[in-house]
């Protein structure tokens, strides 16, 4: 396995494109340790995310992993390239000239994205320690570390979504036009839903038990919104007579669903090498 995931990187480092946008990947993520300095002032409102409780344990967890998670693009478009370049520079072919199968070469993709997900949730997970024990009021180890799931559910969504990307520029082989139907599989989602759910079925909880098997809307299931858990944001909520109650905890249906999804995409990829004519 090793052997494998060194190829991997090697190939991700040389690829200029590439190693641009995995380091920008992790400095952007770097960044919502600056939402601590954002000040706003409109006349007397005044806004400092610092003081809103955004860093207090344990909500630190939700929030950051929520934001972090909103970021996974940049990373998307490396898994994508990386399978699309094995078409257009014929690494692919050279592999297995060299004695690579098919099936070590899915696995050493796969084992890159555990790999960015992993090293992403490690380092979300530092910053979010760092930020919490600087700026938040509650420094108990009891709190500190409660509401962790987050961490877990992030590590699966990201698991989830790039076996999703991995699977597309397997079968696309052109990562634009792998980028664009990953796009355009997120407008059909989101659209149909919002469809269904406001306008055919008016607000039918059963179309959200329906769209939380699909791969998109499954792994955004996994880490709810976190905004409306701030006291500031309930308080305005409760002025405007809007007193709805959301579940934001992380449930492991849903990071079952997730998880069967990675394993077909991993599958299904696989069975596309296979059975393609390289």
């Amino acid at each position: 396995m090793k052997r494998l995931l060194a190829i991997e990187l090697q190939k991700i480092w040389k690829n200029r494109a590439s190693r641009i946008l995995t380091i920008s990947y992790f400095v952007i993520l770097s960044f919502i340790a600056m939402i601590a300095s954002i000040k706003l002032e409109i006349g007397n409102f005044k806004i400092h995310f610092a003081e809103m409780g955004i860093f207090n344990f344990p909500f630190i967890w939700h929030f950051n992993f929520y934001i972090a998670a909103s970021l996974k693009f940049f990373l998307a478009i490396v898994i994508v390239s990386m399978m699309a370049n094995e078409y257009s520079y014929g690494t692919l072919k050279q592999n297995l000239i060299d004695g690579m199968s098919k099936k070590e070469f899915v696995l050493s993709k796969f084992l890159t994205v555990v790999l960015f997900a992993f090293t992403s949730t490690i380092f979300v997970f530092v910053m979010s320690l760092i930020l919490g024990y600087s700026f938040s009021s509650y420094n108990e180890l009891g709190i500190v570390f409660s509401e962790m799931e987050y961490i877990l559910a992030y590590f699966v969504k990201l698991i989830g979504f790039f076996s999703f990307c991995l699977f597309i520029g397997v079968l696309i082989k052109r990562s634009a036009f792998a980028i664009g139907f990953l796009f355009v599989w997120f407008l059909v989602e989101k659209i149909s839903y919002l469809t269904l759910k406001f306008d055919i079925f008016n607000r039918d909880p059963r179309v959200d038990q329906v769209y939380a098997f699909m791969p998109l809307e499954s792994m955004s299931n996994l880490i709810v919104e976190p905004f409306t858990r701030l006291s500031a944001i309930r308080s305005l909520q409760t002025a405007v007579g809007e007193n709805s109650i959301k579940d934001y905890s992380v449930h492991f249906s849903s990071i079952l669903i997730v998880l069967i999804w990675s394993a077909l995409f991993v599958f299904l990829s696989y069975k596309i090498i296979k059975k393609r004519d390289l």
